[in-house]
Parts: structure tokens; sequence; C-alpha cells
């Protein structure tokens, strides 16, 4: 089982970001152009195709409310998606203290959606102005532990304006860690940027503790993670696109092109995954 665990299909109407900034220069944007309808909305049936097509059995779709860096994307432009597809898509849900009070109620909300559909909740510092070990997330934290899902937490810089990117430091969750021991971490998209050190030492040290692959170029990674090694690294973690940014099939291809030995290979495409969010 193939298990994209980082895909952004937002609602077009409400992104802040242009459309170019928001797909990047490593996107298919042809391919994606074609699974929106003219008001921006995404066709589900186009969307289910592209990533069957793609070789994608499960894919994790993010919600994100970031007024102040990239907009809108509501867990309700989720839900027809995963109605056409419940076997493919589940729902990762997103609270922003400065927009939701309070967090564990919002939370409670879009977990009950989609009839169990919601598999996570991600947070993202960067993009919401607020640090991850900053309390006012913590009922939220606390939610997760109740109701056994992990938390995925954004690492690394962003650069869409209005990001605050030193919110995204690894070294902030070790407060979290502390204080939530029986909580599963995700670090999305590895510690990018100046942090992998750091995301990938929390990660092989805490059995708690994973690591998203999303957004980093699978031929890079071992560049990336050269103080520790790309086996151990494996063992900890999960593959992402960050779709629209990256293209599944492609990225696939790559994982498979780093030398792994076959187990390893299918942990980081599928089977950590499987450990890591139960209600796959």
């Amino acid at each position: 089982m193939i298990v994209d665990a980082h895909v952004h299909v937002a609602h077009l109407a409400r992104l802040k970001v242009p459309w170019e900034t928001w797909i990047g220069p490593a996107g298919d944007a042809a391919g994606w152009a074609a699974l929106y309808d003219d008001d921006g909305a995404p066709i589900p049936a186009a969307v289910s195709r592209y990533f069957a097509e793609e070789g994608v059995d499960r894919a994790l779709l993010f919600c994100e409310y970031s007024p102040k860096a990239t907009g809108w994307q509501t867990v309700e432009d989720t839900l027809p998606i995963v109605e056409h597809d419940p076997a493919r898509f589940r729902i990762v849900a997103n609270v922003n203290p400065h927009v939701h009070h309070p967090v564990a109620r919002e939370l409670d909300r879009q977990l009950d959606l989609g009839d169990g559909a919601t598999v996570a909740l991600k947070v993202h510092p960067v993009h919401a102005g607020i640090a991850p070990n900053d309390r006012e997330l913590y009922p939220a934290y606390a939610r997760c532990v109740e109701r056994g899902i992990p938390l995925i937490v954004h690492t690394g810089p962003s650069f869409f304006p209005g990001a605050t990117s030193r919110h995204g430091d690894p070294v902030l969750i070790d407060d979290v860690l502390r204080d939530f021991p029986d909580l599963t971490v995700v670090l999305a998209h590895g510690g990018r940027g100046w942090s992998y050190d750091a995301a990938a030492s929390l990660a092989l040290t805490r059995p708690n503790v994973w690591l998203d692959l999303a957004g980093l170029p699978p031929k890079r990674l071992p560049t990336y993670y050269a103080s520790f090694g790309l086996d151990r690294i494996a063992t900890r973690a999960i593959f992402g696109t960050d779709s629209p940014s990256a293209t599944p099939a492609r990225n696939i291809a790559a994982i498979r092109d780093l030398g792994l030995s076959e187990e390893l290979t299918d942990a980081v495409l599928g089977g950590n995954a499987r450990q890591v969010f139960p209600r796959l």
C-alpha cells in the first residue's frame, strides 16, 4: 500500500497566494488545473482519478486555517472528495488559536466529520503565527491523546508572505513531548531548511516521533540526513509529497531508486504510515 501522507487540495477561491506560488516550480500545473471546476472547487472524481493514476492507495488531505499566510483550506472542502472515494482519502484536521476558541472543541468538531475519516491533527506554527509549544495549543494536544490520534507539526521555514519561520524549529517540540509523553508526533517536512539534524535526532531518540518527507526531493535525502545514515532515517520516515507542489508517481519512483532494502522502501512508502495513523 502506497500512502501519500501530506496532500493539499485547496479550494482556489480561498487561497491567499497566487496559484503559481501555491503550486511551486516542481508542481504539475497542467495536471492539477484539470482537477478544478470553473469556481475553483476541486472535482472529487477528477482528484480520485489523479491519485489512482499516480499510484497512491491512501492520501491524507490537509485542511489549514492560516489567514496570515496562505488563506483557508477548510475541512468542509475535503468532505466531497472523501465521500466520493472513502477508500482512498482521509482527512487531517487543523486548529489555529487565532481563529478557533476553544481549540479542543473545534478539534472535536473536525474529528467528528466524515464518518471517522479524520485521522490526525496538524498544527502549522509557521503559518498560524504561534509556537508549537504555546500553552494555547495544549488542550488540542490533550484531546489528541484522549482520542488516540497523532499530531503533525510543520517544521522548517516557509517562504509564503506572512509566515513566521522561527516557529518551525523542531527543538520547540521537545517541550510538547515532555508534557505529553503519550502523544505521537510527526515532524512534517523532516526539519526542512536548517533543522534536519534536530528533527532527525528527535525521531531517532523518541519512539513516538516520526519524520514526514513531504516537500523534500528524495534524491537529496542522503545529503540532508548524512549525519545519521539513510537506512536509520528510513525506519522513522513517512512518505508524503506536499502535493500539488510535487508529483506522487515521480517521487515514489525516486524513493525506490534510493538503494534502500525492499523492506525499508516499503516502510517509507506505506508501512510506517500504517503504524502512525491507526485509522488509515
